[in-house]
């Protein structure tokens, strides 16, 4: 029997860039095959090709065994091939029924709307992936898994034989991630294919029958996914061995009677988190981890000023600090790297220049005139120092790969010479090369420079490796503090599970 999608010797080029080069690729129908590989491997042009948004330069596309000539996206559609993009591609003010059934209304030409049609169309598409959602229901209204559930409703209406997603996991919670891996595996049930793009490791074992590796626009390796694990693969996207040895810092203990570097005791945001006490010595790694909603992200933000905690005390260093606002924070020595650095980390438009001497301007331009010197060699000391892979500081920050991204938004705070890092995320979104390059910087500032250093994330692999003790959060309590020596992810996993 044929696969149902077959590329052959694929080439597309752009403007000084090989985006593909000679990539052969197969899906068969009913499978879940998972493509790898870091950014910049040429994963979103393959997913374009497929779709008829680019039109190789060279090679075939077959589909059931025939050769077809190079589609358009409707002709893409029609031929069962659906993308779920990462944006999801939704209208936020229509509910979930306006949504799902919009393609379906529109495929068919009609003039008015039949309303009970709508809901009808809605819930048969939702009751068919097994999911519970209010037809009723605003898409903005929704969580991110939510909105990713519609948007998958809405593509199935179409009777797909093919459902391309795009980096499904990167916002969503381990009990989504569970959810969406079930309606993935009932779509298989019905015959549907399905192309799973990822970098996640763990996800990509966990979920697929077969797995492609992309480097460079090339395919690198492909198999079943029993004859891959995690260093495999990520072998085969970076072309090197990426070290997972624990960081255990600062070497030898802490010397007697050492102050904490950040110590805060009995903080309380009403109606967030209340009575929260902890203590970051220089040179550590705290993780913080805890369900949505735990009041985690409400810590950091009032740490930094970014919300005003009424009761408790925060200290630098043994000195006590009045955060009310980011200015009294960065003044303090603490630096904030928030959760989604593209609405609230960077300005996109700007220039990598620009956005990492954006916490210091007040010091290089002191009277309102810039040092031109000073401010570039400042910048590109940085970008050297935090390797963000870039010809020139003039280059817009958006351009940029999110693990490159996220180096510029660490580097700005750096800059302020801050003794303590919140990191929020730090690598959501970023490719397995620029996480290990990540966490090598964070390790390097804790232990050379003494930075303290509390890391939130849903990544339970990347806290036990990188920290020496986590926090678990609920409710807006700590309720345990672990060492990662004594402990293990699926520890901390099962007490997260046992919240739910």
């Amino acid at each position: 029997m044929p696969d149902l999608l077959t590329l052959d010797n694929i080439s597309k080029h752009f403007a000084g860039v090989q985006a593909l080069d000679g990539l052969s690729l197969s899906i068969d129908a009913g499978e879940i095959h998972c493509l790898a590989g870091e950014n910049g491997s040429g994963k979103s042009t393959v997913i374009k090709v497929m779709s008829g948004v680019y039109k190789p330069d060279r090679g075939t596309i077959a589909l059931d065994g025939r050769i077809i000539p190079p589609f358009d996206p409707i002709s893409a559609i029609h031929a069962g091939i659906q993308v779920i993009y990462q944006d999801f591609s939704l209208f936020g003010n229509l509910t979930v029924a306006e949504n799902i059934a919009f393609g379906a209304e529109l495929g068919e030409g009609r003039h008015l709307v039949n309303w009970r049609r709508v809901r009808r169309i809605a819930e048969a598409a939702l009751e068919r992936l097994g999911v519970d959602l209010d037809p009723d229901a605003d898409v903005d209204a929704l969580s991110t898994a939510g909105r990713q559930l519609v948007a998958i409703a809405r593509a199935m209406i179409a009777g797909p034989r093919l459902l391309i997603l795009d980096e499904p996991t990167t916002a969503l919670t381990r009990r989504e991630i569970d959810s969406l891996f079930s309606v993935v595996n009932e779509i298989r049930r019905g015959g549907v294919a399905a192309l799973f793009v990822s970098h996640k490791m763990r996800e990509m074992l966990e979920i697929s029958d077969r797995i492609t590796v992309m480097r460079n626009g090339r395919k690198v390796a492909e198999g079943p996914t029993a004859s891959f694990d995690e260093a495999a693969i990520t072998r085969a996207m970076t072309g090197q061995d990426i070290s997972d040895t624990p960081y255990r810092a600062p070497e030898g203990g802490f010397a007697a009677g050492q102050l904490p570097r950040l110590s805060v005791k009995n903080l309380t945001l009403p109606g967030q988190f209340e009575d929260l006490a902890l203590d970051i010595r220089p040179g550590e790694i705290v993780g913080l981890a805890g369900l949505l909603g735990s009041g985690r992200t409400q810590f950091a933000r009032a740490l930094f000023g970014l919300e005003v905690a009424t009761v408790g005390d925060i200290r630098v260093d043994g000195v006590a600090v009045d955060i009310k606002r980011p200015g009294d924070a960065i003044s303090a020595g603490i630096a904030y790297v928030p959760e989604d650095r593209l609405t609230e980390g960077l300005f996109l438009g700007q220039s990598i220049d620009r956005n990492i001497l954006a916490s210091i301007y007040n010091r290089i331009a002191p009277h309102l005139v810039l040092d031109r010197v000073e401010a570039g060699r400042r910048s590109s000391d940085m970008i050297a120092a935090m390797r963000i892979a870039t010809p020139t500081g003039a280059k817009p920050v958006g351009q940029l790969s999110g693990g490159n991204q996220q180096r510029v938004v660490i580097g700005r705070w750096l800059l302020t010479d801050a003794r303590v890092l919140l990191l929020n995320g730090p690598t959501v979104g970023v490719d397995v090369g620029s996480k290990a390059e990540i966490h090598r910087i964070v390790r390097t500032l804790a232990a050379e420079k003494g930075l303290a250093v509390l890391m939130i994330s849903d990544d339970l692999p990347e806290l036990v490796q990188n920290c020496s003790r986590i926090i678990v959060m609920h409710r807006g309590r700590f309720v345990a503090d672990m060492a990662t020596s004594e402990t293990s992810e699926h520890e901390v996993s099962d007490m997260l599970s046992s919240f739910r």
